[in-house]
């Protein structure tokens, strides 16, 4: 921690979080919170003066950090992409709580565009009681936008858990009811995990782990990483030996099992995702909340638990904390991480989880159901390719009545998959293992497993083609069309040309805030199209 002298300090340009937020807010014209001040100080992005038991800052070296990152990040990210970006589309300076505001956060999603992205077009080109398509509907950010601003919506997917997920976060609760019950199973839940692991030996290690950090892992050794002037890598693994020699120690002491138990090995024997990356302990914990949520005769409710289950074993998987998005390998031991730069343990239960995330759905739902306007969606799990749109609305009819009156929906707002980044059901291997959910991943448009070859880009351009073409027939034919993508490999040309759409404008958005560690510049096109 580092201290200073009021002598020392020039009161100028220290201001406190809460004044430095406000200051920078105006100087950007983009919203700083607090919470974004505090980020720069945990980290040791800025210094931090401690006077009277108060936090302060030097402003000039907030305003230098914020320059750097968003007009230098401009200037560079637009001479080595050779042409200019849309900044406004980025929605850079918003917190993670606004970009997965209420049910939008509800449950992680590899692969999703923030819902102000969404808002910004359905905004600017729809209207309330307008119907919109999205037929690669993923996480359902176009459709719950769209209930947010009462505009009807059908969203199609060949994932029957991105539909499972899609219907808790738009279907309507008897909030007290949810409450009652999902604290029920909770609580049963934290019952039965009482006496599964050994107290004694996890407070040994993690008194050892906070001796490590207190002692190697400081605010001063981040701030030094900041300046480059220590070399991570090597630093870490040199205190990780030593580490590992007293931590062994406690292991042979305790002579600590992680794994096997012959009852529970059964009940996962194939499943093998669940049997690979999850803890004994943790193991024993999900199988029982499963068997409640199994119980549950209330429909609406056992799905959302299936959602918070499902949302806390992958919170709860052995691994590192920087290798959530892409799984290596499992780690059950403590490791140095590289995202919180210090010695972190692998979840040893899923009780915390649980209850965090079944605080965070009820507060999510209640918060959205205040915000929703009256409108209709239908959730079809099916192959956008040759799905029957109009068979499935016919089980709707006052929505097909509205559908029918506006000849046809009024657009389509979607991000279909991108070529050969992401497997779309095995990031959620563990949710098909538990539920016992059927995969159609063979139906996968440009999945990760096929790569990126000559033949993978034709099967991408016919599978993307085909969807338009068919949706071309549910809509009106003034219908506005927008579609984001990063075309890394430029087939969308092609893929117009064949689905007899017109370009009609391309806009280029940054995006800054990724989940991997690749710190390239990376931008994603949104293209606005209309019917020959």
């Amino acid at each position: 921690m580092e201290t200073m002298t009021e002598i020392e300090l020039n009161y100028d340009k220290l201001y406190s979080i809460k004044e430095t937020a406000k200051i920078m807010t105006n100087k950007l014209e983009k919203t700083v919170k607090e919470h974004n001040i505090s980020y720069l100080v945990q980290y040791g992005k800025v210094k931090k003066y401690k006077i009277k038991n108060r936090v302060y800052v030097d402003i000039n070296e907030v305003e230098e950090y914020y320059n750097n990152l968003f007009f230098g990040k401009k200037e560079e990210w637009e001479e080595k992409l050779g042409f200019k970006l849309e900044w406004d589309l980025s929605f850079d300076i918003l917190a993670e709580k606004e970009r997965t505001k209420h049910v939008h956060g509800i449950h992680p999603y590899k692969g999703k565009f923030i819902p102000q992205l969404a808002e910004y077009f359905l905004k600017n080109y729809f209207k309330e009681n307008d119907s919109v398509i999205d037929p690669f509907m993923g996480s359902a950010t176009t459709l719950v936008q769209s209930a947010e601003m009462g505009i009807n919506s059908i969203g199609i997917d060949v994932s029957s858990f991105n539909c499972l997920m899609t219907e808790v976060k738009l279907q309507k609760y008897d909030v007290v009811m949810l409450k009652k019950t999902l604290m029920e199973i909770l609580n049963k839940t934290i019952e039965f995990s009482k006496n599964l692991e050994n107290k004694k030996y996890y407070d040994e290690v993690n008194d050892l782990i906070s001796k490590y950090n207190r002692l190697y892992f400081t605010l001063n050794y981040k701030q030094k990483l900041s300046k480059k002037e220590i070399t991570e890598k090597e630093y870490s693994k040199n205190i990780m030996k030593d580490f590992y020699n007293e931590y062994n120690t406690i292991r042979e002491k305790y002579a600590t099992k992680l794994g096997e138990d012959k009852n529970i090995s059964s009940i996962f024997k194939d499943k093998p995702f669940l049997y690979m990356w999850y803890s004994l302990n943790i193991k024993k914990e999900l199988n029982f909340y499963l068997n409640l949520i199994k119980e549950l005769p209330d429909n609406k409710i056992r799905m959302v638990a299936m959602i918070i289950l499902s949302r806390t074993a992958r919170s709860v998987r052995s691994t590192t904390h920087f290798d959530l998005a892409t799984l290596k390998n499992p780690v059950f031991d403590p490791y140095y991480c590289f995202k919180h730069k210090k010695i972190c343990i692998p979840v040893r239960s899923s009780l915390k989880h649980l209850e965090k995330y079944t605080i965070d759905v009820i507060h999510r739902i209640e918060e959205f159901s205040k915000l929703r306007k009256n409108s209709y969606h239908l959730v079809i799990n099916g192959n956008s390719q040759t799905v029957d749109i109009e068979k499935e609305l016919k089980k709707i009819p006052e929505f097909y009545n509205i559908y029918k009156k506006n000849s046809g929906a009024n657009g389509i707002f979607t991000s279909p998959p991108y070529l050969g980044q992401i497997d779309y059901h095995e990031q959620h291997a563990y949710a098909y293992e538990l539920f016992n959910i059927p995969r159609y991943d063979d139906l996968e448009i440009g999945p990760k497993f096929r790569g990126s070859s000559k033949k993978a880009q034709h099967e991408y351009i016919e599978g993307i083609s085909n969807v338009l073409i068919n949706m071309k027939q549910y809509l009106r034919k003034d219908a506005k069309i927008f579609i984001v993508v990063n075309d890394k490999k430029n087939l969308y040309p092609k893929i117009f040309e064949k689905s007899g759409l017109e370009l009609v404008k391309e806009f280029k958005r940054p995006v800054l805030n990724r989940t991997e560690r690749d710190r390239n510049p990376y931008y994603e096109s949104i293209f606005e199209l209309e019917m020959n």
